[in-house]
C-alpha cells in the first residue's frame, strides 16, 4: 500500500472519536479526513470528499449503525469497518454488520484498558488498510505506529516434527480474514453432514466468533460451533476458533482434538491461521487438507507449505473470488498451494477428494 488511506470516523462519543483519530493519525499510510457524530452528517461529509474507509459504531442518535451501513451499500459501496460491544446483542449487531456488507468488525471493548491499547491501536490500523483494498459490492435490501513484533507460529508451538501416523482419520483446516465470514459459509453450506472434520480459524473479535457459529449451524449440513478447549474433531463437525484464542489440532491415541491457548500475538493475529495450520501439519500431516481463503497479510502462508510439505493436501483461494487477495498470495507465491480455485470450487474439490483421500 503505497498511498494514505483516507478515514472517515462515525462516532457518538466525542472521546471516542478523538482516540481513534489519534490512533489512526499516528500511521504514516493513514490519514483521517473527519469525524461525524452521527450518519446524518456522515453523509453531508462524504459528499463533499469520499473516504477511502468508513469506521462506523453502532449506537448513534437518529439513525444507528446498521441502517446507514445498509444505505451505504446500497447506494454507493465504501469500505467499513464497523464497531460493536461484545454482548450478545452485540455478536447479534457485528454478524449482521458482516452480512450486509462490512469488511472488518472490531469490538469497542478492546479500548477499554491502557493495557490493551497497544493491540487496539494495531488491530484498527490492520482493519482499516484490509478494508482499504476490498472490494465491496452493491447490496440490494427488500427492506507514527506502535511498533508491535510480528511473531511467527514459533511464539506457540515449535516447528514441524518428524512423526509417525497411523490413524487414518481426515481434517480439514481453514484460514481467513477479510471477507472470510461469507467465504466460509459458501464453502460449509456446500459439505455433506458427514464431511471430515472441520478446523477454522477467522480472524475475529472475541464473541463475535460464537454469535458467527450459531448462525452458520443453522445454515450447514455439518454442525458448527465455536471451539472449547478439548473438543474433538469428528466428521460432520465444523470447530470455529474463539476471537483471541489462538486453536492448535492436536492427537490423543486415534483421535485428533483441538486445544485453546491465549499465546502471543502471531503474524498480529490471535486466533492465527499459521498456528493452526503448523499444528495440524504436525499432528495430521498426510491426513490434512489446508485451505487459505480470502485475506489481507501473509498469516497463514508458511503453515500452508509446512501442511504440504507433511504430506496433506493444500488449496488457495483465486484472486477472482477474493475480497483481498493478499494471504492466498503469499501462499501461492511460497509454491505452498497444491491447487488455486474458486471459492465454488473449493468445496467441490474438497467433496471429491475427501469421498477417497
Amino acid at each position: 500500500m503505497n498511498q494514505q488511506v483516507k478515514v472517515l470516523i462515525v462516532d457518538d462519543s466525542a472521546l471516542f472519536r478523538q482516540l481513534l483519530n489519534k490512533l489512526l493519525s499516528a500511521d504514516p499510510l493513514i490519514t483521517v479526513i473527519g469525524t461525524a457524530a452521527d450518519p446524518f452528517i456522515a453523509a453531508n461529509r462524504i459528499s463533499k470528499q469520499v473516504p477511502d474507509v468508513i469506521i462506523l459504531d453502532y449506537y448513534m442518535p437518529r439513525m444507528n449503525g446498521i441502517t446507514f451501513l445498509k444505505k451505504i451499500m446500497s447506494q454507493h459501496p465504501i469500505p467499513v469497518v464497523f464497531l460493536a460491544d461484545i454482548d450478545t446483542e452485540g455478536s447479534d449487531i457485528a454478524y449482521k454488520a458482516l452480512e450486509y456488507g462490512a469488511a472488518e468488525v472490531l469490538s469497542k471493548e478492546m479500548f477499554a484498558t491502557s493495557a490493551s491499547m497497544e493491540e487496539a491501536s494495531l488491530k484498527v490500523r490492520e482493519a482499516v488498510k484490509a478494508a482499504a483494498i476490498s472490494k465491496p459490492k452493491k447490496k440490494f435490501f427488500g427492506d507514527m505506529p506502535v511498533v508491535t513484533p510480528k511473531l511467527s507460529a514459533d511464539a506457540v508451538l515449535q516447528p514441524l516434527k518428524s512423526k509417525s501416523l497411523t490413524t487414518q482419520n481426515k481434517i480439514i483446516a481453514v484460514g481467513a480474514s477479510t471477507g472470510g465470514t461469507e467465504a466460509i459459509k459458501v464453502f460449509l453450506e456446500a459439505l455433506p453432514h458427514d464431511a471430515p472434520g472441520i478446523v477454522i480459524v477467522q480472524h475475529m473479535p472475541e464473541n463475535f466468533t460464537k454469535a458467527f457459529a450459531e448462525r452458520l449451524n443453522d445454515l450447514c449440513q455439518v454442525r458448527v460451533k465455536e471451539a472449547e478447549d478439548g473438543d474433538l474433531i469428528t466428521a460432520g463437525l465444523a470447530l470455529i476458533a474463539p476471537g483471541n484464542q489462538h486453536m492448535l489440532v492436536k492427537r490423543r491415541g486415534l483421535q485428533y482434538y483441538v486445544e485453546l491457548n491465549s499465546g502471543p500475538l502471531v503474524n498480529r493475529h490471535r486466533p492465527s491461521v499459521d498456528v493452526l495450520f503448523r499444528s495440524a501439519a504436525i499432528y495430521a500431516g498426510q491426513n490434512c487438507i489446508g485451505i487459505l481463503m480470502t485475506g489481507m497479510g501473509d498469516d497463514g502462508a508458511k503453515g500452508l507449505l509446512e501442511i504440504l510439505e507433511a504430506g496433506g493436501k493444500t488449496i488457495a483461494q483465486d484472486e477472482q473470488s477474493c475480497v483481498v487477495f493478499g494471504m492466498p498470495k503469499e501462499a501461492i507465491e511460497l509454491d505452498a498451494a497444491e491447487h488455486v480455485l474458486s471459492l465454488h470450487e473449493i468445496s467441490k474439490y474438497v467433496v471429491q477428494v475427501s469421498a477417497r483421500f
